[in-house]
């Protein structure tokens, strides 16, 4: 059993979705941000960082991890899924993993910090994030032409970067003429798993019915 300390985030998702992926029992754990819930005493001894998501393994001696990048190697190693066990196809699958970590999360978050968050809006800082977003999704769109998925077989690396690229919206980037980014987000979001993971946890939809979270997922998703 693993225990996912998480929240309604890109990263959070991140591992939501290889867990349904990977199909192993979890029990969730919302992290409340806005009650900084992240800089309590005990979840730091999980996640010294202060930031979701971690989990515990039970089944290794309540081993912890944090980062979410590890955590998404960690549960591909324990399984035998979601990532090759050769030398060169690893290797693929940690490049584009690693794009994602070095890139398109940290230029997403700060698109979002200085398009939706700052209470001074600074054109600058808002156009220099967003068309380093931009500039990002077009090496992933380059990379899926005549690709499937990002690294061969659908992997971690897919789940790492979908979990950021589908709230583009949010961050502001434009995404017109990325084809074959728009068929390979169409793809993920239509496996089961992945929308499942995306509704992982749901603070922002406690008091809403079934139908009220699915709706909004769809929206989310679409």
């Amino acid at each position: 059993m693993i225990d996912l300390y998480t929240s309604a985030t890109p990263n959070g998702w991140k591992v939501s979705i290889a867990l349904e992926e990977l199909e192993l029992p979890y029990e969730v754990h919302a992290i409340r941000l806005d009650r900084l819930e992240q800089k309590e005493p005990e979840f730091l001894k999980i996640s010294p960082n202060g930031r979701i998501p971690a989990i515990v393994d039970r089944d290794a001696d309540d081993f912890p991890i944090f980062e979410s990048g590890a955590i998404l190697v960690y549960l591909a190693e324990k399984t035998g899924k979601l990532m090759p066990s050769d030398v060169k196809g690893r290797s693929q699958v940690m490049q584009w993993l690693m794009f994602q970590m070095g890139g398109i999360g940290p230029m997403m978050g700060q698109s979002n910090v200085f398009f939706r968050y700052a209470p001074e809006k600074l054109p600058y800082a808002i156009g220099r994030y967003q068309r380093e977003c931009r500039r990002l999704f077009e090496v992933l769109d380059t990379q899926l032409e005549g690709n499937e998925w990002l690294a061969g077989d659908y992997s971690i690396a897919d789940i790492a970067n979908w979990s950021w690229v589908h709230t583009y919206n949010w961050s502001g980037v434009d995404v017109q003429g990325l084809e074959n980014l728009r068929r390979w987000r169409k793809q993920m979001r239509d496996r089961p798993a992945v929308t499942k993971g995306r509704l992982v946890p749901s603070p922002e939809n406690l008091g809403r019915s079934d139908d009220e979270v699915r709706n909004r997922a769809q929206k989310m998703l679409a």
